[in-house]
């Protein structure tokens, strides 16, 4: 047996943790010795931190940052080396300044043309963004020729950028969205020659776009949208061939769709939309074989040219608001990666293809609402739909049985067409439905099967629905029961997606509003101008979230349940149109977010709630109750109110009481008088004039006795 030390073994031992040891520690060995910044770099870091004050935090650090902090705050603290301060990266071996990251630092004030960050020669990174800053910046960083990236997005600077921007001629990033930049972009942007992307939305700016734009050959992002940039897409964008990304809307752009976009095969995302283009949409737009967002919404296109072969790569399809017509083009059917198609708000016609038998295993979003579409819904076309809105047109027939199987679906939208069905029971079987308008059709008969858990807005009325609400109709309803925290109202997203989000109209505060987008906590009950009966169900009070509560045009009868003033969440009430009677809750007063609220038209009497928020309503929404009185009627509304402190109004129950009461007063006051009379007449007659008394009544009865017995 040999010896330990002279094992093969133990030397491969030996040697593995040399091994280790050495790649461990190689890095240490081989780094070369840290500088501390240099004095100058130092001193320009510590006058830019004067220059600025620490304040809020802007509008948008509490959605898009991480950690939102004042940076500044801790340099120069018992900390002499700035390239270890917060937001500070310098060169390893020279000490200088390479990197200022002061994004979300709660910073405030007006830059001036002599900033002390000019002095930072050898910054190639610059990010000042989300925070509030002012005045004119580029003047301050025009000189600074190293910059590669420069972000100032989501702040308050202004003014025009000027020509010596193209003196930073190693930036590959420019983002200044969000700012209240002007005038018109100088052609020297075209000297960025290695820009890839170019970030200039939400801003002022205007006028045509410069054509040396066609310079940055390396460009892959171009975003323009909220400005006031006109005339035609310039031809030079046809060079880009790097281009992935073209961001054009809202903006006064105008003219077709031009050519030159076809060239642009690495497109994935073009957004033309809420702008002047006219005339058809080009067949090759569809035979690019990268793109994936198409949006041509607000615009004034009138049709589709026919793609000789589709490509499979949409996924989004945006055409609303323009004035297509005739059928919809039996292409589109030929999308099949197409997850969302919106051609609302056009005049299309006929029947909805049943091609789109095509699209259900990738279709999420389809709106076709307010065209003039007809027939019925299509039946087996549509599996993973997550919301369906073809509100606004002229379908008939019955909603398909087959939308309940559609377990995705949250939003489903057939308002003011001619479907004539009953009440869609069965879809509360759907785990996400949280959206139901079926508002303006023919649906009838009761709806006493309805239970939603996850419903947040139903609207179905102006319909022909009838019967009574039990009780506690409104128990299940889960969604609409349980407060969200505050964390969770900070937090809440719109409906929809990353590139479509769901909108509606709403009867709200007495006025139709449009939701363009609709908030996740958004809450709202509409049974008007329907026929429902019996007292409104006491459980209307769970539904703690409710933000809108309409049961108006009505036979609704009996009290307004005092339940109702716990929905601490209420903005608007109508009950207006009713037969309701007795006192409006003094519970409701309480309701401290309640703005709108609307009673009239109905029996109601007593006392009307004096908080605030009752003071400040017009007349109209307590008229024709004359059985309410209180200071605010009898001040401010005696043209449409008769004051019931001096008389007794009676609701319906005491009503047929006192009609009871009456009638045996009547009886009383026509009996008793009539005894009396008839006791007086008699007597008279008796005593004082018994001859024709026994002329008249006893000479007959005698005949009949003595005929009576002779027999």
């Amino acid at each position: 047996m040999k010896g330990f030390w002279n094992s093969k073994s133990t030397i491969r031992i030996t040697l593995s943790f040399i091994f280790l040891f050495i790649s461990q520690f190689s890095d240490v060995l081989a780094a070369p010795t840290r500088h501390l910044c240099r004095p100058e770099q130092k001193d320009a870091l510590l006058k830019f931190k004067t220059e600025f004050e620490i304040g809020k935090p802007c509008r948008y650090c509490t959605v898009y940052c991480i950690e939102p902090h004042p940076k500044t705050e801790s340099w120069g603290n018992n900390n002499s080396d700035c390239c270890n301060w917060e937001g500070v990266t310098c060169n390893a071996k020279s000490g200088e300044v390479i990197e200022l990251d002061l994004s979300c630092s709660y910073l405030h004030g007006r830059f001036h043309s002599n900033s002390s960050i000019r002095n930072l020669h050898f910054l190639t990174t610059l990010d000042l963004s989300f925070n509030d800053f002012k005045g004119q910046i580029m003047s301050s960083i025009e000189n600074l020729s190293h910059l590669t990236y420069l972000d100032l997005s989501f702040n308050h600077f202004s003014g025009q950028v000027p020509s010596s921007i193209g003196n930073l001629s190693h930036l590959t990033f420019l983002d200044l969205y969000c700012n209240q930049f002007s005038g018109q972009v100088p052609s020297s942007i075209g000297n960025l020659s290695h820009l890839t992307t170019l970030e200039l939305s939400f801003n002022r700016f205007f006028g045509q776009f410069p054509s040396s734009i066609g310079g940055l050959s390396h460009l892959t992002t171009l975003n323009l949208f909220v400005n006031n940039f006109l005339g035609q897409i310039p031809s030079s964008i046809g060079n880009l061939s790097n281009l992935t990304s073209l961001y054009l809307c809202k903006n006064n752009f105008s003219g077709q769709i031009p050519s030159f976009i076809g060239n642009l095969s690495q497109l994935t995302r073009l957004d033309l939309s809420s702008n002047n283009f006219f005339g058809e949409i080009p067949g090759w737009l569809w035979t690019l074989p990268n793109l994936f967002y198409v949006n041509l919404s607000y615009n004034t296109f009138i049709g589709f040219q026919r793609p000789n072969k589709p490509e499979p790569s949409m996924g989004h399809l945006l055409g609303s608001n323009n004035n297509f017509t005739g059928k919809i083009p039996s292409f589109i059917c030929e999308l099949r990666s197409l997850e969302t198609l919106d051609l609302s708000d056009n005049n299309f016609s006929g029947l909805i293809p049943r091609c789109m038998g095509n699209l259900k295993s990738n279709l999420s979003h389809l709106n076709l609402r307010q065209n003039n579409l007809s027939g019925g819904l299509p039946k087996h076309i549509f599996e993973i739909l997550r919301s369906l809105d073809v509100g606004h047109n002229q379908l008939v027939g019955k909603l398909p049985r087959s939308l309940r199987f559609f377990s995705t679906l949250e939003v489903l939208n057939v308002e003011s067409n001619r479907i004539n069905d009953t009440f869609p029971f069965w879809l509360t079987s759907l785990p996400k439905l949280q959206v139901l308008v079926l508002r303006s059709n023919a649906f009838h008969g009761p709806i006493h099967e309805a239970s939603f858990l996850k419903l947040r807005i139903i609207d179905i009325s102006h319909n022909h629905f009838n019967g009574t609400l039990p009780s506690d109709y409104f128990v299940k309803w889960s969604a609409m029961s349980s407060l969200g925290t505050d964390e969770d109202r900070s937090n809440a997203n719109y409906m929809g997606s990353v590139y479509y989000q769901d909108s509606m109209v709403l009867m709200n505060k007495g006025v139709e509003s449009e939701l363009i987008r609709i908030l996740t906590i958004y809450t709202a009950l509409d049974f008007s101008g329907n026929k429902f009966e019996g007292e409104i169900p006491k459980s209307i009070g769970l539904l703690k979230e409710l933000l809108v509560l309409n049961l108006s045009n009505n036979a609704f009868t009996g009290h307004i349940p005092s339940s109702m003033g716990k929905l601490t969440a209420l903005e608007s009430l109508d009950v207006s149109q009713n037969k309701l009677y007795g006192e409006i809750p003094q519970e409701i007063g309480n309701l401290s977010f309640l703005s709108c609220m609307n009673f009239s038209h109905n029996q109601l009497a007593g006392l009307v709630p004096g908080g605030q928020q009752f003071l400040t309503q017009p007349c109209s929404s307590f008229e024709d109750n004359l059985g309410l009185f209180g200071s605010t009627l009898e001040e401010d509304c005696r043209d449409i109110h008769t004051p019931a402190s001096h008389q007794q109004y009676k609701t319906p129950e005491t009503e047929e009481e006192d009609e009871e009461v009456i009638s045996w007063i009547a009886a009383a006051i026509g009996f008793i008088p009539g005894i009396v009379l008839g006791l007086t007449i008699g007597y008279i007659l008796v005593f004082y004039k018994p001859e024709w008394f026994i002329k008249t009544f006893g000479r007959n009865n005698c005949r009949r006795r003595s005929t009576t017995t002779t027999h």
